[in-house]
């Protein structure tokens, strides 16, 4: 950390980051204290880095451009005890399902979602954007000019990562394509043996 920082911008930055709902951008920060952005980087890097070598249940974390503190992730089954299950409302599958491929294909327009799963997706969308992990992000040039989706910051804050970049890739959900043609093929043989009539029929 450079000689310059002082204890005071350090304690600083932490009781901005502590008192704030949503991750402070770094150029906040940096217009707050009046010093460069790419120190306040440098300060929470190295805050980062000290909870952590400390042990502490909870983390500095860089989240959707911005930084927070929030509990430690081998915390989590801890953390979702203290949470009861009334506290919080859960995503249904078909909303999760639309949330993941708004996510993946973004943007993304009603009918191509509906196309993808098969099922008028108005009902899910409207939870998903009432919830505002989902907004309109601008309009298809084609006939209609359909609005086209796209996921939100806070999307992104509540996966705890920094932008759509850091998205497991999506081969990593689709099982190998050898996998998928040995289990056609048994498939194959299940159904041929079931379709024979027995001999004593």
């Amino acid at each position: 950390m450079k000689d310059d920082v002082t204890t005071e911008t350090v304690r600083a930055i932490e009781a901005i980051v502590l008192v704030a709902h949503e991750p402070v951008p770094t150029d906040l920060i940096a217009q707050l204290l009046e010093i460069p952005a790419t120190t306040v980087d440098e300060v929470c890097g190295r805050l980062a880095d000290t909870y952590e070598e400390a042990g502490h249940g909870f983390q500095l974390a860089k989240v959707a451009g911005g930084w927070r503190f929030q509990t430690h992730p081998d915390l989590a089954p801890y953390v979702e005890r203290f949470i009861l299950d009334g506290q919080r409302a859960r995503l249904s599958g078909a909303a999760l399902e639309t949330l993941a491929i708004i996510a993946y294909k973004q943007p993304i327009s009603r009918l191509q979602i509906a196309s993808i799963r098969g099922v008028d997706p108005d009902s899910v969308l409207r939870t998903l954007h009432g919830r505002a992990y989902v907004a309109p992000v601008s309009r298809d040039n084609g006939p209609g000019q359909a609005v086209l989706w796209g996921t939100t910051q806070l999307f992104l804050e509540k996966l705890g990562i920094a932008s759509l970049k850091d998205l497991p890739a999506i081969a990593s959900f689709v099982p190998d394509a050898s996998l998928v043609e040995a289990l056609e093929k048994t498939l194959l043989i299940e159904a041929d043996s079931i379709s024979e009539p027995s001999e004593g029929a």
